[in-house]
């Protein structure tokens, strides 16, 4: 239940999920240039994972969970890390860092249709101009060349799609399950299951091996701010947030992450940044906001009832 004293670790966490994610973008596109993407993927989240049972222990957290935790730990962890990310390090490599943090900026849409689908959440009007404008929004950034120069650019299109579902329905997911009350524990199981299964995953695909030893400088660097920021920081303070504020205003860091990735992606890439790509981030971006600010006092309401009644 969010209150006072959690102000200034809400905000924390906020800026992690803002910020830190927002450049992971760009940690991706660097590190999937030499590495294959399920790999990539699972060693980063394993490593995290262990890492943060680690720190786990030095903080005196008891790591025993029961069972139906540990099955609510690994399928959130597959559908936020193994598919939800897997999917969109895949994607990167067949289109630009902008493009894909625009597209993922589309995450509350998501969630609020599966509420509605779901929960039975009420459509409000200013909530339909928020999806047209949504559509619009992802309509002009798909149709334009620059989107498209990648003979394969819809292949990531769709996968990072598919992504946002696995995300959108995890978020409803993970607020209500029953998960480790800690929330260094229960990234950590979600670390290590959705690392896990990426690895599984890699070998299906038949990807690559690769020896660390032998990576480029630019790909060490990434990984480690990947597991460092980018799964320790990043993704517990996102588990954190997802028990304490509701789904949808937690998913308002899809406002930030676009620009965040533009910027890093135009400075660090010399990935185009188009006048068409401005417009239609304004108006996604526009309907995302109305989207989320008429649902978020009626969904905080409900939340904070459901974690009352567990």
């Amino acid at each position: 239940m969010e209150n006072r004293s959690q102000a200034p670790l809400i905000f924390a966490a906020f800026f992690a999920i803002y910020v830190i994610w927002g450049s992971t973008y760009l940690l991706n596109k660097v590190a999937v240039d030499e590495l294959p993407p399920f790999l990539l993927a699972g060693i980063r989240f394993v490593i995290a994972g262990v890492l943060i049972f680690g720190i786990a222990a030095l903080m005196g957290k008891k790591l025993g969970i029961t069972r139906r935790q540990l099955l609510n730990t690994g399928l959130a962890g597959f559908l936020f890390l193994s598919f939800g990310n897997g999917m969109v390090v895949w994607a990167l490599k067949f289109v630009d860092t902008n493009f894909a943090a625009l597209i993922i900026a589309a995450q509350p849409l998501l969630v609020m249709l599966l509420m509605w689908l779901l929960q039975g959440h009420r459509l409000r009007p200013i909530s339909l101009v928020g999806v047209a404008l949504g559509i619009l929004g992802i309509y002009l950034l798909v149709s334009q060349d620059a989107t498209t120069r990648h003979p394969d650019a819809w292949i990531g299109i769709l996968m990072i799609f598919a992504a946002m579902v696995a995300w959108a329905y995890g978020s409803l997911f993970v607020g209500k399950a029953d998960l480790p009350g800690n929330s260094f524990v229960n990234t950590g199981y979600q670390m290590l299951m959705g690392g896990g299964m990426l690895l599984v995953m890699s070998l299906c695909f038949r990807e690559p091996l690769s020896n660390p030893l032998e990576w480029q400088a630019d790909t060490l660097w990434a990984m480690l701010l990947l597991i460092l920021f980018g799964s320790i920081v990043a993704f517990t303070a996102f588990n954190f947030l997802l028990k304490v504020v509701s789904p949808e205003k937690v998913s308002t860091n899809t406002y930030v992450n676009p620009i965040v990735a533009m910027l890093l992606g135009w400075y660090f890439l010399d990935e185009p940044i188009t006048l068409q790509s401005v417009v239609a981030a304004l108006v996604l971006l526009t309907g995302v906001y109305f989207i989320s600010t008429k649902h978020k006092t009626i969904s905080l309401r409900r939340f904070r009832r459901s974690r009352v009644a567990r």
